[in-house]
């Protein structure tokens, strides 16, 4: 009779610890979720600042429009390491015709240009860097509760897949 206890103690241990253990996962994994959602808010506001009205850069458009493309298949999977890698890419690209355009024509304010876009623009990427900075943390907690064991089994089991940082 006791060894029946013991056994039915163990496994109602070990259900109470995975049914915890696959809690944590979700909640980690939903928190990198709404983190990328902060982020890819910001990310897109870049787009209408980089539209062919506003920027004399060729370069900066095709990169917006790049980043746009890369935004959209990010929300369907925020986790996922090759879109957030497409997406990385686009928005650095984007970033670095900004800067090259501002280079290029540096006291010039065109009625294309107003003084106001590049003030905003500095102060989103601010922001941007700021909430990039959240969603590789939530990543990390996230990545580190999907390898640590053994809720790596659980997370190999259920399809937790570690994410990409931005």
């Amino acid at each position: 009779m006791s060894s029946s206890v013991f056994l039915w103690f163990g496994a109602a241990v070990l259900l109470f610890w995975a049914v915890g253990a696959y809690n944590r996962l979700v909640r980690l994994r939903s928190q990198g979720i709404a983190a990328f959602a902060v982020l890819g808010d910001l990310v897109n506001q870049f787009v209408p600042m980089a539209s062919p009205e506003v920027a004399d850069s060729a370069v900066l458009v095709a990169a917006a429009d790049q980043c746009r493309v890369a935004l959209k298949m990010c929300r369907s999977q925020p986790l996922n390491g090759a879109t957030i890698g497409a997406l990385t890419m686009a928005y650095e690209t984007m970033c670095l015709s900004w800067s090259r355009q501002q280079q290029l024509t540096p006291q010039r304010s065109s009625p294309a240009q107003p003084e106001v876009v590049p003030l905003h623009w500095e102060q989103l990427v601010a922001q941007t860097e700021m909430a990039r900075a959240d969603f590789n943390k939530a990543v990390a907690r996230y990545n580190a509760a999907v390898t640590q064991f053994p809720a790596v089994l659980l997370a190999r089991l259920f399809g937790f897949r570690p994410a990409q940082p931005m």
